[in-house]
């Protein structure tokens, strides 16, 4: 059991660094009018990244409840 701790809190908090930094870079994109991705409808691009970062968020979450 402690052996089996140790993958999930690394990996529990590489996906919640990434899903919070990844949302609020989003959200600061938005927020200054800049494009989230290049050559995307800024709607979908901005969709796409709160989704993606939400879910990493989610697995990070999901990765912590199996401590």
């Amino acid at each position: 059991m402690y052996m089996e701790s140790g993958p999930a809190i690394f990996a529990g908090a590489v996906f919640a660094l990434f899903g919070a930094v990844l949302l609020g870079w989003t959200a600061v994109r938005v927020r200054q009018r800049e494009p989230v991705a290049l050559g995307v409808h800024p709607i979908m691009a901005a969709t796409a990244a709160s989704v993606i970062a939400l879910g990493a968020l989610a697995l990070g979450a999901w990765c912590f409840s199996r401590l």
